[in-house]
């Protein structure tokens, strides 16, 4: 079966938080949701839940028992122990005797958190609670899993991504937000979001290959409003009506690229329209 939302419209007071944003994902795959901070990814993802009521649209997604879900804010309980964690959460899902210890110590063992099982859950570093919370997120093996921005460091990160793999490959339909566009590039199809509205969605190479314009790198910007830093040099966007300055080089555009020069475009056409 396949998840997902459709033609989402969630408003908060005057604000328009989603305007139309569509998902799909299916079992085994992995869709990844990018954008800044506001871009609507969290509330996306609460409404693929059931955590957020759409004003308009559709959500395709299985009973709240049959999902997992790790918010970007929580994911235990601090006073309990890794364990006693896990098997809160197990209880909840119906688990217990042998086949909870068995599930609970296979998802520790994975998540390199069996040998801390007996530590309390606030002596663990940022990224080994976001394991846990991923741990706990999978303990019911629910056929969705939806993560929102795992936000740790490198190393947590590629050990998430292992598990995130992992969860598909047994045939877990996954969505995760994330801030990191490289992250982003090993999912099966991606969504970008900005102001609530989708900047660009498929495959990567779908995305990039529907990015209309170049990108040119360059020391100094010729125009600002449309030139970000990519580490001690500019890229900067050009239209395909207007022909690359002599001392800029033109480059093949990334996923960063494409998302920022999207970003712009919308910003411009936004500005224009007010």
């Amino acid at each position: 079966m396949t998840y997902g939302v459709h033609s989402a419209v969630v408003r908060f007071g005057d604000t328009l938080a989603l305007d139309g944003v569509s998902l799909e994902v299916e079992p085994g795959s992995v869709v990844a949701v990018v954008g800044g901070d506001g871009a609507g990814k969290t509330t996306l993802l609460r409404s693929l839940v059931g955590k957020v009521q759409l004003e308009r649209g559709v959500v395709d997604a299985p009973s709240p028992q049959a999902i997992g879900y790790l918010p970007a804010t929580a994911g235990s309980w601090p006073s309990l122990t890794v364990a006693q964690n896990m098997d809160f959460v197990g209880g909840i899902y119906g688990l217990s005797g042998k086949a909870l210890v068995s599930r609970r110590d296979e998802l520790l063992g994975r998540a390199s958190l069996l040998d801390v099982a007996d530590r309390l859950a606030s002596q663990l570093s940022g990224g080994m609670r976001r394991k846990l919370g991923f741990s706990m997120a999978m303990l019911h093996d629910p056929p969705l899993l939806v993560l929102d921005d795992t936000g740790v460091d490198r190393v947590s990160r590629v050990d998430l991504w292992r598990l995130v793999s992992e969860a598909a490959a047994a045939g877990a339909a996954v969505v995760m937000s994330t801030t990191y566009l490289d992250e982003a590039e090993r999912a099966a199809s991606l969504l970008a979001l900005d102001g609530g509205r989708m900047l660009a969605s498929g495959t990567l190479q779908e995305v990039l290959d529907s990015f209309d314009g170049a990108v040119a790198r360059t020391a100094s910007p010729h125009r600002r409003a449309w030139a970000w830093r990519r580490g001690r040099v500019y890229h900067e966007y050009w239209p395909t009506t207007a022909e690359v300055p002599v001392d800029a080089v033109a480059v093949i555009p990334d996923l960063e690229d494409v998302v920022i020069a999207l970003s712009l475009l919308r910003g411009h056409d936004r500005e224009m329209a007010s």
